[in-house]
């Protein structure tokens, strides 16, 4: 380890308050998702979010202690979990690493599809059918429509009761709309349709997404000490403005208190209408708090930089501390905002869901005219890329660390001139082009992050158990600071609610396969972790593995906790099993336990009706 640049070894070039900045883009996530929430649970979506960050403040403590064991480690709290595991089972490691990646990785492509649509709608805009230049068009091809023309027909024939005069003024707004879009806006190369996984669309969005992840690559180029740099402008320029959006209606009287009292799930996802606390309404309720912990608990990734902290012992439970109280902030305001404002039908417009009408709905919230709302969609492309860039530092330095550690390939395990793990960037970068590809239409984008989501839940259930076997097998180990040992015990339960969500809520985003792709995507990690390890390795881990945890070379150590750590992985997976079991959507009759038993298949989706 070293201070200098140019030594092929990370940097320390950072302190806690670094991390901080770097963690800063964790809090503009609550705008990925906050149209869906709503749209799954109604009016509990701001209690959900609520909810769910104050669980993630809390499991926090048990990633600080973890974090201040390994200040020679990099890539984040996975890792310092994943070194507990090693005794009971080589493979349990590696896995809560991968599920750790590949959850935050997919911010970089859904944050870069939502920025497009910005930056799409800002040089390519599709004009209004109101708009002046499209009822010029109408007025001057009218005269090409008859109550005989084909679309015309079409249109009297889908919509009922419908005069001639309307459809034709309907269909002819349509084609003026149409006929005046750029040719880019609606520019597609091709699609590619891979079975049992999605559809990849090579668009417009795409090509905007891929040049604006070249950017961000190339700032992280420099270094830990530059990305800090940008990060801390980036979210001054764009927390203090988002701050005001979650204050402001509070302050002004603007919030209708009718849009957050009387809390109940809705009838059905996007239903917009009010329902009851039944089994239906309690999974989509359990289903918004599995995908806002993808958002709330993300702050833990102040802790991937302890290798790059120039005082790892004290530096580490500052930054996650601190960024724990800054999520807080806004985890609680935002949605609360955002709701007591625009209400649950407001929350379900199309521009909300998808994230392309958040920066004006966030002008509007505030009371600003057309230049304030051009701003604010200009500070949420900024928000955005304060959240990529957050995502791509931390998750290409646990691949690094998996390398380093022997769960992941060699050539992962190496950084350029400015300490910066390059390969692991540029592959985070790849892993993502595809992505992309994916979510580069509104289904696709929900998808992946209902995938990705199943990474992060296992991640976190199998990262808080690692504090209390830490604890047993790693008493020896300093721990600059040391957690409350209720609050340990407080986050092991919290593991089990976590996985029951996971059991509950995987199914309610529409993909009833979400959870098998899930796993499936997960267990890639043992082929992976298999050439690694018994080809590259000849079946031992890098001598500095050993030495992190103070054992010799070869030796993983006694398993001081005995069975416990195997009967809290069965436990786990008895209660995903029931869960996915006995929670089904609105409408869905549940299947006899017995008869969900003996069809595997139904154990990582909804259970089909009676």
């Amino acid at each position: 380890m070293t201070t200098e640049t140019g030594s092929g070894q990370m940097v320390r070039a950072l302190s806690w308050k670094g991390a901080f900045w770097v963690a800063a883009g964790v809090p503009p996530l609550v705008l990925f998702s906050i149209g869906g929430i709503a749209g799954t649970t109604g009016k509990l979506a701001f209690a959900v979010w609520i909810i769910s960050m104050i669980m993630g403040f809390l499991q926090s403590f048990t990633y600080a202690e973890m974090a201040g064991m390994f200040g020679n480690k990099s890539g984040g709290t996975s890792v310092y979990g994943a070194t507990a595991w090693l005794r009971y089972s080589k493979l349990i490691a590696p896995l809560s690493v991968w599920c750790n990646w590949f959850a935050w990785s997919p911010v970089l492509s859904l944050g870069c599809v939502i920025a497009a649509g910005y930056i799409l709608n800002a040089l390519f805009p599709i004009p209004l059918a109101d708009s002046q230049p499209v009822l010029d068009w109408v007025t001057a091809n009218l005269a090409n429509y008859t109550a005989q023309t084909e679309s015309v027909v079409a249109y009297m024939a889908e919509n009922a009761g419908t005069t001639a005069e309307a459809a034709i003024q309907a269909v002819a707004t349509a084609d003026g709309v149409s006929a005046l879009t750029p040719a880019f806006r609606t520019w597609e190369a091709g699609t590619l349709v891979i079975p049992g996984l999605g559809t990849l669309y090579f668009n417009s969005y795409f090509v905007v997404g891929v040049a604006l992840m070249l950017i961000i690559l190339l700032i992280q180029e420099r270094g830990i000490a530059s990305t800090a740099s940008a990060q801390k402008w980036l979210a001054i320029i764009v927390l203090v403005p988002l701050l005001l959006v979650g204050l402001v209606p509070i302050l002004n009287g603007s919030i209708n208190w009718m849009n957050v009292t009387n809390l109940v799930p809705p009838t059905a996802a996007y239903s917009g209408v009010d329902g009851e606390w039944n089994i239906g309404g309690w999974t989509l309720f359990l289903g918004g708090l599995y995908i806002a912990a993808w958002s709330t608990y993300g702050f833990e990734t102040a802790v991937c930089y302890t290798r790059e902290l120039k005082d790892p012992k004290t530096d580490t439970f500052r930054a996650i501390f601190y960024s724990g109280l800054l999520c807080c902030l806004f985890f609680f305001l935002i949605p609360f905002s955002f709701q007591g404002v625009l209400g649950t039908e407001g929350m379900l417009a199309a521009g909300i869901v998808d994230g392309t009408g958040v920066g004006e709905a966030m002008g509007n919230m505030i009371g600003g005219g057309a230049v304030i709302t051009q701003i604010f969609v200009i500070l949420m492309i900024m928000a955005l890329f304060l959240a990529i860039m957050t995502a791509m530092a931390g998750s290409s330095r646990t691949l690094y660390q998996g390398s380093r550690d022997g769960w992941l390939p060699k050539y992962l395990g190496t950084v350029n001139e400015h300490g910066a793990p390059r390969r692991a960037m540029w592959t985070d970068f790849a892993f993502n082009v595809f992505l992309l590809a994916l979510a580069s239409d509104i289904g696709g984008y929900f998808y992946v992050l209902a995938i990705s989501n199943v990474g992060y839940i296992l991640f976190n259930f199998l990262n808080l158990n690692a504090g209390w076997i830490h604890r047993i097998d790693s008493a020896h180990m300093e721990r600059p600071w040391r957690a409350p040992s209720w609050l340990i015990g407080v986050n092991t339960l919290l593991a089990f609610v976590n996985i029951l969500f996971l059991g509950a809520g995987a199914k309610v985003w529409g993909y009833s396969g979400a959870l098998l792709s899930g796993l499936v995507f997960a267990a890639l990690i043992v082929p992976v972790f298999w050439f690694r390890h018994y080809v590259q390795d000849g079946g031992k881990f890098p001598k500095e593995a050993y030495d992190d945890l103070g054992l010799a070379y070869g030796d993983l150590g006694q398993k001081k906790a005995g069975m416990l750590p195997y009967l809290t992985l069965i436990a786990g997976a008895l209660v995903v099993l029931i869960a996915n079991w006995y929670f089904v959507l609105p409408d869905t009759e549940r299947m006899a336990f017995g008869d969900y038993l003996l069809q595997p298949l139904t154990w990582f989706s909804s259970a089909p009706a009676e």
